[in-house]
């Protein structure tokens, strides 16, 4: 059974930074391309940043080019999303994305998310 979830959201205050983690098993991590997708109230999810199995980064949302990077660490089966100078509008539920069409929200393995609440 594949299991993906995430961690890392919490409140923050607009200019500050935070780390999200994600986190799966039942799957070959490595063998994956994968993404964070978010979706802040009464918007549709978007695809924010993806990044294939050998680590190359496939696409950045213009709204966080300069600010969020992706990583990942096949060893540990564990992707990475590093945001930096946080926005009230980066205000959402962030999604972790294995094995889908980032940044189309189609298919793949989905986690249920972690907050992510700027204050301005």
């Amino acid at each position: 059974q594949v299991q993906v979830v995430e961690s890392g959201g919490g409140l923050v205050q607009a200019g500050g930074s935070l780390r999200l983690s994600c986190t799966t098993s039942g799957l070959i991590f490595g063998d994956y391309n994968m993404g964070w997708f978010r979706q802040a109230p009464g918007k549709e999810r978007e695809g924010v940043i993806c990044i294939k199995w050998s680590g190359v980064v496939t696409f950045y949302a213009d709204s966080v080019k300069g600010r969020f990077t992706i990583s990942r660490d096949n060893a540990k089966n564990t992707l990475y999303l590093q945001m930096n100078s946080l926005k009230p509008e980066d205000t959402a539920m962030y999604y972790c994305e294995v094995g889908g069409g980032c940044p189309t929200s189609a298919g793949g393995y989905w986690g249920q998310g972690t907050q992510v609440t700027v204050s301005s």
